[in-house]
This record gives structure tokens, sequence and C-alpha cells, in this order.
């Protein structure tokens, strides 16, 4: 059960990441047909993340009151429905689009969270959470390789429409295990009753270290997201690199996550404390941020995929030892509530950053500062990090 369980919660991830980095690379065909600049796809992302922060919020609710596996087929529906609403090219209908993503989105952590901590081995935890978070990167690179062959050979709308429809098979793969792991889950009426819609946020913000994990990751999630939504519009752009070469590059620095989350996942349970390894990334992160802004139309193409993947490594290799540091801190039994209320924080930082940087880029006309800006913040997180790293 444990093994199908990771594998389901897994391919959740997976299509739910594979959704939120489509539009991104979709924006440098589509502006022309949508009216609006391909750099304007970080407000479509901040969209999601708006969304997804009420979603993370109260999702400890709606999974005791339906079970883990059902809310997650209903995030994969979401996020389905909304990038193929997405795909008519209208910008109302992208705006409505993006928010739906952005309710399924903001609860898939918190209802694979819930699975694994009933589930996964005290001495591994850090490294089967880091496994299920693998799917974040590993639905990155999968858009970057897969939707630029999908856009040249059926049209970028045809592609987003094939994305939505690909999360049906992850629903009805997900029903195969439904009934047996939610009904061990469930709540009576008579205990959700008991449950305050803010009780998560209390939960999380009256405990220290919860609430450390939680503002900290404000910082990591931003760059995170701000890779994934700048990265190829920065590198068709300011190294002119062709949309299939910017979307290697991607996929190279997504594929790095995945890797690292399961190295870092390694070392947070068997080598350093998960604070140390968080630290450390802030810091590494920052560096490769800084590192991506030295880029020119002539650079080598070899150092832009080694660049990518350090700073994929980095950026989007931290979530596995965040998340399964909030599951082990968490009250018994409240493993979803306290991963869904740190989550509103981590997507806020999603939210507001990448909108900073779109508008850093809209008076410098320079992608190159708004990642100065964002590295230099992770540095100083990560810095932080580390002096607490021992308390």
């Amino acid at each position: 059960m444990f093994i199908a369980s990771l594998l389901v919660t897994l391919a959740v991830q997976i299509q739910a990441s594979l959704v939120v980095f489509t539009p991104p690379i979709l924006a440098p065909i589509a502006q022309g047909d949508v009216g609006v600049n391909a750099a304007s796809v970080g407000l479509v992302i901040a969209l999601i993340y708006l969304s997804s922060v009420p979603s993370a919020l109260f999702s400890g609710l709606l999974i005791n009151r339906l079970g883990a596996i059902r809310v997650s087929q209903l995030c994969v529906f979401c996020a389905s429905l909304g990038v193929v609403l997405m795909s008519t090219g209208n910008v109302l209908l992208i705006v409505l689009g993006a928010l739906i993503v952005g309710l399924g989105y903001g609860a898939v952590t918190p209802s694979s969270s819930t699975v694994l901590a009933e589930q996964a081995p005290a001495n591994m935890r850090s490294l089967i959470f880091s496994i299920k978070q693998t799917g974040v990167p590993i639905g990155g690179a999968i858009a970057g390789a897969l939707v630029p062959y999908l856009m040249y050979s059926f049209g970028w709308k045809e592609a987003a429409i094939i994305i939505g429809l690909i999360g049906v098979a992850v629903i009805l793969s997900a029903q195969f295990i439904q009934k047996r792991v939610d009904q061990k889950s469930l709540m009576s009426p008579r205990e959700m009753q008991s449950l305050s819609l803010l009780e998560p946020l209390r939960l999380v913000f009256s405990h220290g270290k919860l609430r450390e994990l939680a503002v900290s990751s404000f910082a990591f999630s931003g760059m995170q997201m701000s890779l994934g939504s700048y990265l190829v519009v920065m590198l068709t752009e300011q190294a002119q690199l062709t949309v299939s070469l910017a979307g290697s590059a991607l996929s190279i620095a997504m594929m790095a996550g995945a890797i690292a989350r399961l190295f870092w996942g390694v070392l947070a349970d068997y080598g350093f404390s998960p604070r140390s390894v968080l630290g450390f990334l802030g810091i590494l992160m920052g560096i490769s941020a800084a590192a991506m802004c030295l880029v020119y139309p002539t650079f080598p193409i070899m150092l832009i995929y080694a660049f990518s993947f350090f700073f994929g490594a980095s950026a989007v290799g931290w979530n596995g030892v965040y998340i399964a540091e909030v599951a082990r801190i968490a009250p018994l039994g409240r493993a979803g509530a306290a991963t869904g209320a740190s989550l509103a924080m981590t997507y806020s930082g999603v939210v507001l950053l990448p909108t900073l940087f779109w508008l850093i880029h809209l008076v410098t006309e320079s992608y190159v500062w708004g990642f100065l800006f964002l590295g230099a913040f992770t540095v100083w997180r990560g810095l932080l990090f580390f002096n607490k790293a021992e308390q």
C-alpha cells in the first residue's frame, strides 16, 4: 500500500507541476494571439498561486472531510480544467483558468503529505517526502521537453488541451487506492465541527519552529517560481536562444532539482540537520541566480546548461526537506493542516516575488536585476537558517 500511495501522490504532483510550468513555455509563441507580451506570464503564475493560498490554508478541512486521495483527484481535475481554459487565448478565460489551476495546486502537497505522514518510516521521512516532491521538477522537465514539441506539431492551443487531458489518466489511476487510503483518515462530522477555518494558521504561528519554516519558505518559493516563469523568456530574449533550446535549459534545471531533492533528502536524514541543508541551499540558489545573469547571445550553450543545472538543484531542490520537516514537527494527526498553513506562506512568496520580478523588469527592461534581487534575498534567508541550524 505504501508504494502504491507514493506512486499515486508522485503522479498527482507531476501532473499539477506540468500544468503550472506549461504557460511560461507557451508564452513566447502565444503572445501574438493573446495580445500581451511574454513577460506578462509572470502575472498568470501569480494568479495561480494567489488562489493557491486559500486552497492550501483550508485544505486540511477538506482532507478531513473527503479524504486525501479524493482531494488529490479534485486537485488534478482543477489543474487540467484551468489549462484547457487558457487554451482559448481569451485574456479573461486565461485569468479564470489560472485561478482554477491554483485552487487545485494549493491542496496537492497537503493532501499527499497527509498520506505519506501516516505511512512513511520515521528514519526515511526526508527521503520519502523528497521522492514525492520530485514530482514538481519532473513535471517541469516534462513541460520543457513535451510542450515545445506539442506546440510545433499541433499549435500552442492544442498543446494546452493535451496537457489538460493527461490529468484524466492520473485521476483514474488514483481511484485504485482511494477507498483503502481515505477510509482510514476521515473525521466524523462531530470532529469536523470542532475545527476552525483559521485553526491551521494558529497551529503554525503559535509554534516557533513551524513559524520559522513557513516564513523562510517565502523567499525560496519566490526564487523557484521565478526560475520556472522567467528562465525561458530570459534565455530567448537575452541570450537569443530558440524556444526549444531555452526549454531544454529549463528541463535540465528541473531534472537537476528532481535528482537533488533525493540527495538533499538523504543528507537531511543521515548527514546534516534539515535546517543546515536548507540554509546551504538558500545561499547556493542566490549564487546560481547571479551566475545566470552573465549569459549573453554568444555565451556557450553548455555553460548555460551547467548554470541551469546548479540553479535547478538549489532553487528547485529544497522542497522535500522543507515539507518533511514541517510534517515531522507537526502535532500528531495534524500534518495536513500544518503543511497547508505553511504552504499558504510559501505560495504567498510565489505570488508576490514573481510579481515584484515582473515590476522590476517593467522598470529596468532587464531580467538581470530581478534575479539579482531575489538572489540577495535567498542568500540572506539562507544565512539566517544556517545561523539557527543548531537551535
